[in-house]
C-alpha cells in the first residue's frame, strides 16, 4: 500500500517572518468577517494561538495587552471557568487559554484564582479523569489541561494528582501510545496531551520511551512531515504535537529535522503569511502557532524558545518557577 504523503517541489523555502507577524497582528481584526463570526466558539484558543505564535517571533511583544485583558475578563464566570466568547458556556479547555494568556501577560495574579481552581477540582471524576464541562465529556484532553492550568497557578496539590496520573496511565496502549479514554486509539494529539500530563506531574517513568518513541517517529513521511495516525496525511500541527511529545521524552533525534523544517516551511502563506495544515491550503492561527512553535524547538532563526510541554515561551515558565519533568536522550 502507498503511504498517503503531500509533494514540495514548488513550495516556499525561504523565511517570511514580517508576513507572519503581519498576518498575527491583523487576524481577526475585522469582527463582521465571515471567519471571525463563524469561529467565534474558538475565540479564546485563537486568541492564545496568535499570541503565543506573536510572542515568540516578535521578540516578547505584544500590542494591546490590555485590551487583551479585558477580553479574558469578560469571559469569566461565576463557577470560575472561561468560555470562547461573551454569552458561550465555560469549558475546562477555554479556562486553560485564559490562564496561559494571562501568564504571558504576567497578568495571573489579577485571575480569580480561587475560583479558577475551584472550577477544576468539580470535573474531577472519582476514576481521576476530568470532563471538559458540567455536560461531562471525557477525554485525556482534559487532563491535560486541568494539570496545565493549576500548573500555571502553583496549585497542582488542590486536585488529586496520584488518581489523575493512573487515568492517564490506563489510557497507555500496547504501541506505547494514549489515546482519549481507555482502550481508545493512539493519536499524535493526544499523545501530547499523556505525555504533557506526566511531565507536569513528574510521572514520566510509566511511558516506555522507547516504544513511544519508535510509534512517533514513525509518523514521518518522505516529505519530512509528521502526521497524527498510520495512513494519515502529514499536518503541520503534528509537527508540534509529535515533535514535542519526542523532545520531552529525550527522543527528538529519532526524526530527521532538516525535512521537518523544510516541509513546515513549504506550508508558509507567500501571500498573507502564515501557516496552513500542509502546502497549497489556506493559513489559520491553529496552524501558524504549531509550525512556529516546532520551528522554535528546533532552535530555528532567531526565535525565542518555547516550553515543550505548555507550549509557551520558556521565558513565562521560567519565571512561574515551574519544572516539568523531560528525559535526557538516552
Amino acid at each position: 500500500m502507498l503511504q498517503k504523503d503531500v509533494k514540495l517541489d514548488d513550495s516556499p523555502k525561504q523565511w517570511l517572518l514580517k508576513k507572519h507577524i503581519d498576518f498575527l497582528q491583523s487576524f481577526g481584526k475585522e469582527k463582521h468577517q465571515y471567519e471571525s463570526n463563524m469561529m467565534e466558539f474558538l475565540r479564546m484558543s485563537g486568541m492564545y494561538w496568535g499570541l503565543t505564535a506573536l510572542y515568540i517571533i516578535n521578540d516578547g511583544k505584544i500590542p494591546q495587552q490590555e485590551e487583551i485583558f479585558e477580553y479574558i475578563k469578560i469571559c469569566e464566570h461565576n463557577c470560575g471557568g472561561y468560555s470562547p466568547a461573551p454569552g458561550h458556556d465555560p469549558h475546562l479547555l477555554y479556562t486553560l487559554s485564559a490562564v496561559q494568556i494571562a501568564c504571558i501577560l504576567n497578568r495571573e495574579q489579577d485571575l480569580p484564582i480561587d475560583n479558577i481552581i475551584s472550577y477544576v477540582k468539580q470535573l474531577q471524576q472519582d476514576d481521576g479523569s476530568f470532563a471538559g464541562d458540567k455536560w461531562g465529556e471525557i477525554d485525556t484532553r482534559y487532563s491535560f489541561c486541568a494539570l496545565a492550568c493549576l500548573s500555571l497557578l502553583g496549585k497542582l496539590n488542590e486536585i488529586n494528582l496520584e488518581k489523575a496520573v493512573n487515568f492517564i496511565n490506563s489510557c497507555q496502549n500496547f504501541d506505547g501510545g494514549f489515546g482519549s479514554r481507555p482502550g481508545s486509539e493512539s493519536h499524535g494529539g493526544l499523545i501530547y496531551c499523556c505525555v504533557g500530563a506526566l511531565s507536569i506531574a513528574g510521572r514520566l517513568d510509566l511511558i516506555d520511551a522507547d516504544t513511544l518513541g519508535w510509534w512517533l517517529a514513525e509518523r514521518q513521511l518522505p516529505s519530512g512531515g509528521l502526521n497524527g495516525r498510520p495512513e494519515k496525511l502529514p499536518d503541520v500541527c503534528y509537527s508540534w504535537w509529535v515533535f514535542s511529545s519526542l523532545n520531552i521524552l529525550g527522543r527528538d533525534h529519532w526524526i530527521d529535522k532538516e525535512e521537518l523544517k523544510n516541509f513546515i516551511l513549504a506550508s508558509q502563506d507567500t501571500e498573507s503569511g502564515g501557516f496552513s495544515d500542509r502546502p497549497g491550503d489556506e493559513p489559520d492561527p491553529f496552524h501558524t502557532l504549531f509550525g512556529l512553535a516546532a520551528l522554535s524547538l528546533m532552535s530555528y532563526d532567531k526565535m525565542l524558545p518555547i516550553d515543550p510541554t505548555f507550549c509557551m515561551p520558556k521565558c513565562v515558565i521560567n519565571r512561574l518557577g515551574i519544572q516539568p519533568q523531560i528525559l535526557p536522550h538516552p
